[in-house]
């Protein structure tokens, strides 16, 4: 039987909490950002916490997490 691998790409952007909960870093923080209003920026600036629907696509692509 072949090992399980992690998909590469979901290994660099999402982590667990010691809760087990999946939490990344929001998007949209590069370049552009005389555009967006202060409020967006510090919005963006928080992590992110997945909701559980798509948590459940994340731990099938992570299965050693």
């Amino acid at each position: 039987m072949p090992k399980m691998k992690s998909h590469s790409g979901a290994k660099k952007r999402f982590s667990t909490t010691g809760k087990g909960k999946i939490r990344y870093q929001k998007g949209n923080r590069r370049h552009l950002l005389q555009t967006k209003n202060a409020k967006r920026q510090r919005r963006l600036r928080n992590t992110g916490y997945l909701e559980s629907t798509r948590e459940k696509r994340v731990k099938q692509m992570l299965p050693h997490l």
